[in-house]
């Protein structure tokens, strides 16, 4: 259950926020002086705060810089009933989420809350590299165990101690704002604010203003300052999201931001110092943008600090089973289901088809199956259709072929019988005893398919992963694991 504390001597404005704002995801607890109020910010650990800036015991600032000192990343709106007044923008100098005056529009003050409690979420829920670390669910785990994923977790491991700039390639819904939180969190600065910001969703003169701030004055509308979130969350970290979609004139003054940390408010002339972190994501191509003029070649320089580079879940097929069950944990809890697993026709579905949309999408099919099955295994029958239009969803139920040996490979391990019929496999697995039966058949398919394509290819690994549909760091790391290669070098045929 998350908290909101309102800290107002009036009684009325704390009862209408109270009617306004509790329900059954949100407490409101409230105080009435500002030592009261930074009492329950000790006791009761608020997801937000929300204070009035003129109170019977303290200052508006003198609150919020006892708050800000108990905890850095609560985001405080400060709320005044005096349009113009310094204290409020002071405050948001300092770090303050937003303010508001009033009276509070009710549609405002809903919009306001929730974005201050997702920012509070982003900054105190972790994002875990491994779902395996912790059985919480609580925390948003960043959930794969393939080599491609073993390499993003030792990315992350290598630069989230360091202060330089990040940015993450991956197609959407591949989780780069998990990496970038994950960054955050297992960095030197994450005790201070983490904000994300993304470059798509707002218009071109918004984010601007977003980023930046303004003066009074600076264009129409603008009739107050407005301090901007790199000034706010000075001493934080900022994680750009699509910033391939950043307009030229806020990359020139992004660009000098990343240079010298510091930059001029819209419609002003006095340069304003930060630090922050920037942690940037795009799923476009950045160097085909740069070619046509559409991307800053120096500021792209400049993000390159370091890359991480997120494959797409169709890379890494092999990861389905364990995201499956960490979804079923996950949605189990919030549905109040107890779906144990997924029957073997629906995993063959699940990792056929090539998730356009990613691990996004896969969560997203997961929790439908759950919300439509009526027993306590999912089956085909529950997913949506989407599953079935990009993929094949049966195998043949016999797979004749035979052991080859190609030319760079080691001697496959054949099967228990000359002909490999699929069903004959299982019933004798199952005849036998063995256990962990669905990665022994899975393996074992795997090995007649590379073995059959690597020998129509004369062992080219280029050729073959581009005929698999699969990246060629996927396709050597099946066949290192299914020992059919003798060396991490480079293959015949890949020049």
């Amino acid at each position: 259950m998350r908290k909101l504390l309102v800290i107002d001597d009036e009684p009325n404005i704390v009862f209408s926020f109270k009617s306004t704002l509790a329900s059954s995801q949100l407490t409101v607890i409230s105080a009435s002086t500002a030592r009261e109020g930074i009492e329950l910010v000790k006791t009761q650990r608020p997801d937000v705060v929300m204070l009035d800036v003129r109170l019977p015991d303290l200052t508006g600032l003198q609150a919020y810089e006892r708050i800000r000192q108990l905890d850095e990343r609560l985001p405080v709106i400060v709320m005044t009933a005096f349009a113009k007044t310094e204290t409020a923008i002071e405050a948001m100098r300092l770090g303050a989420f937003e303010y508001l005056v009033k009276p509070v529009d009710l549609g405002r003050l809903r919009e306001t809350v929730n974005k201050a409690l997702e920012v509070s979420r982003l900054n105190r829920v972790p994002a875990l590299l491994e779902a395996k670390e912790t059985d919480d669910l609580t925390a948003d785990h960043i959930v794969g165990n393939s080599p491609v994923m073993q390499d993003v977790y030792k990315g992350i491991g290598r630069i989230a101690p360091q202060e330089s700039t990040v940015l993450i390639l991956g197609e959407s819904g591949t989780g780069k704002e998990l990496v970038a939180r994950a960054i955050y969190h297992y960095s030197l600065r994450n005790l201070k604010p983490f904000l994300a910001i993304n470059c798509a969703a707002l218009p071109e003169s918004l984010l601007e203003s977003e980023l930046f701030g303004h003066e009074r004055g600076a264009f129409t509308g603008a009739d107050q300052r407005r301090i901007g979130k790199f000034e706010q969350v000075n001493g934080g970290t900022i994680f750009l999201d699509e910033i391939g979609d950043m307009s030229p004139a806020t990359q020139a003054k992004a660009l000098r931001l990343l240079q010298e940390q510091q930059f001029e408010r819209i419609g002003g002339n006095i340069t304003v110092k930060t630090d922050v972190r920037i942690i940037a994501a795009t799923n476009r191509d950045l160097n085909q943008l740069v070619a046509e003029g559409r991307f800053r070649q120096d500021l792209l320089y400049r993000l390159n600090g370091f890359t991480i580079h997120l494959p797409p879940l169709r890379e890494r097929a092999d990861d389905i089973p364990i995201l499956a069950e960490h979804f079923l944990k996950l949605f189990n809890q919030d549905l109040s289901k107890s779906i144990i697993g997924v029957s073997p026709e629906v995993m063959t579905i699940l990792q056929a088809h090539d998730w356009p949309g990613n691990v996004r999408e896969f969560q997203s099919a997961i929790k439908y199956a759950m919300v439509h099955a009526t027993g306590g295994v999912l089956t085909p029958d529950c997913l949506p259709q989407s599953c079935f239009s990009h993929s094949s969803p049966t195998i043949a139920p016999v797979i004749s072929m035979p052991a080859v040996i190609v030319p760079g490979l080691t001697s496959p391990t054949k099967p228990s019988i000359p002909e490999f019929d699929l069903m004959e496999y299982v019933r004798q697995l199952l005849n036998d005893d063995k256990p962990d039966l669905y990665r022994v058949i899975t393996q074992e398919v795997d090995r007649l398919v590379l073995q059959e394509v690597m020998a129509h290819f004369d062992g080219s690994q280029l050729q073959a992963s581009e005929r698999l549909g699969i990246s060629r760091m996927t396709l050597r790391s099946k066949l290192r694991s299914l020992g059919l290669i003798q060396e991490k070098s480079t293959e015949a045929g890949e020049t």
